[in-house]
């Protein structure tokens, strides 16, 4: 018999000794008030997992497993206001270093599978942004317009297992160019971007580094055609170009590849950019269309996590709750991926937050979630009852 719950057995997937390397590094335990490093990312998590949604949930939830705290790693259930202290003036940097931590530990246990693509050998990177609004009344250091107030999550997702390699938030502000120019990638991967990251110097340096990209080309972008190619059933177009605007052509004097593709099921048009000039058209369509998953990560976040609504405050516990939103994603898609059970991540989410306390193997349970008793015969209920 199991003696420690779901949570439980989730926090330990968390290597403590790699955890604690961490604290030491940001001494993140100084002027703890009695909270230390560990008992906050419990609490945090908790938030997530649990969805708790203010700093009382978090603790009365907590409260709640009176008896089993041991079992959890902590000695103590922090208080609202000590929570609203840590999550205030506790560096940020241990939880983003707690995430690259986990993904690599995790990363090195297990091979997360990518759901398309399959024939692509190389790395596959999505970059994307998105907004999270705030109220500028309550976060009044997250101006955005007049009378909003909102930050911008900037994400790269790895297509294999659709985690973040890179996250940074900024006001909202903030291009998503001027923090692409912050991003490395592997030499030989695939870069998949909206429009909004074009900007040509940006992508010569892509190109440069040698890392293909694939992105839409603007309306009104000038060029001329260097060599047009066959094309057949929803390729309209397929050709290499030079760019001629002064500005373009100085910041991009290489052949660009600018396919004009028809989407079937919809009726609607596209025209893509690429540096590659190999793959078939329909490989550099499939390539794009596969950008969806960054939209639907951050829906998932936003839908299944606490990174809409704030336990805090200021831009510290903002910060916070983001990376301990993404370090609990992270622990539920490993989790899905090693299970047997073919689980939708809102199911598990669900599932797990009806069963956090329950005392049970969580292998077995994710493996088999409808536990179903062996019937047994009538008359054979008999026998057993009256003997």
């Amino acid at each position: 018999m199991v003696k420690i719950s779901l949570f439980s057995q989730m926090l330990s997937l968390i290597p403590r000794d790699k955890f604690d390397r961490l604290v030491s590094k940001y001494a993140s335990d100084k002027h703890q008030k009695g909270i230390n490093s560990w008992t906050h990312l419990v609490a945090m998590l908790f938030c997530h997992i649990g969805g708790a949604a203010s700093v009382r949930d978090i603790s009365n939830g907590l409260t709640s497993t009176t008896g089993n705290l041991s079992h959890l790693g902590i000695d103590r259930v922090p208080c609202k206001s000590s929570l609203s202290y840590i999550n205030k003036n506790r560096t940020p940097e241990l939880f983003k270093g707690i995430y690259f931590m986990l993904l690599e530990h995790l990363s090195g246990a297990h091979k997360f599978s990518r759901s398309g693509l399959t024939k692509l050998r190389r790395k596959i990177f999505l970059a994307d942004a998105s907004i999270i609004p705030l109220c500028l009344e309550v976060f009044d250091w997250a101006c955005y317009r007049s009378q909003k107030g909102a930050v911008k999550l900037h994400t790269v997702l790895d297509y294999d297992g659709l985690l973040p390699v890179f996250v940074k938030l900024t006001d909202a502000k903030a291009h998503e160019i001027t923090v692409a120019k912050e991003m490395s990638f592997p030499k030989g991967s695939v870069v998949v971007v909206d429009r909004g990251y074009i900007d040509f110097g940006w992508l010569k340096v892509l190109d440069s580094s040698g890392c293909l990209f694939v992105t839409r080309a603007k309306s009104r972008m000038a060029y001329t055609v260097k060599e047009q190619y066959d094309v057949t059933g929803d390729v309209l177009e397929d050709e290499d170009i030079y760019l001629t605007s002064p500005k373009s052509k100085k910041l991009y004097g290489s052949i660009l590849r600018r396919i004009r593709f028809l989407d079937s099921r919809t009726g609607k048009e596209y025209v893509f950019l690429t540096n590659n000039r190999r793959w078939d058209a329909q490989t550099v369509a499939d390539i794009y269309k596969e950008r969806w998953a960054i939209e639907v990560f951050f829906k998932q976040i936003k839908t299944h996590m606490k990174i809409k609504s704030f336990v805090g405050t200021s831009e510290n516990a903002v910060l916070i709750q983001i990376w301990t939103a993404m370090i609990a994603i992270l622990l539920l898609k490993y989790l899905k991926e090693k299970a047997q059970y073919d689980w939708h991540l809102s199911n598990l989410v669900t599932f797990i937050r009806l069963n956090l306390f329950v005392k049970i193997g969580l292998m077995d349970w994710l493996n088999n979630p409808f536990y179903k008793p062996t019937r047994i015969p009538q008359g054979e209920q008999l026998r057993i009852r009256y003997g």
